[in-house]
């Protein structure tokens, strides 16, 4: 058994393709009508064909699970995310944790969570 992809779960797939791409330098692999699959495995599926095959609701911003990055130059990844994306959500700035790694939590445009961290 091996994981292949994760999915997360956008409103305006090419909006998020492009975030994705300017943020962490993903790029499409394939697009497949409402599914793209970028590079690294990261999976985007368009929100209203999700709801219709789960036949539910979309709940964003759970917090019950988190895309995670790691990022050498932490301080520049900072810097870039404000600059492209002011108006995004914070779950913490950058931060020192007790052990030495810094962070920054933040939620994509659909309300996904997202964690980078200096390697560790």
């Amino acid at each position: 058994m091996k994981l292949k992809n994760v999915l997360i779960v956008v409103k305006d797939i090419e909006k998020s393709r492009q975030f994705y791409h300017d943020l962490f330098g993903l790029d499409l692999i394939l697009d497949n009508d409402g599914n793209m699959i970028l590079t690294e495995g990261l999976v985007l599926k368009d929100e209203k064909i999700w709801k219709e095959l789960l036949g539910k609701e979309i709940l964003p911003e759970s917090n019950s699970c988190e895309l995670y990055f790691e990022e050498q130059n932490i301080e520049a990844f900072a810097e870039k995310l404000e600059r492209l994306y002011p108006s995004i959500r914070y779950v913490n700035k950058l931060v020192v944790h007790s052990w030495g790694q810094k962070v920054v939590r933040f939620y994509d445009l659909d309300g996904n969570l997202i964690e980078v961290g200096t390697p560790v």
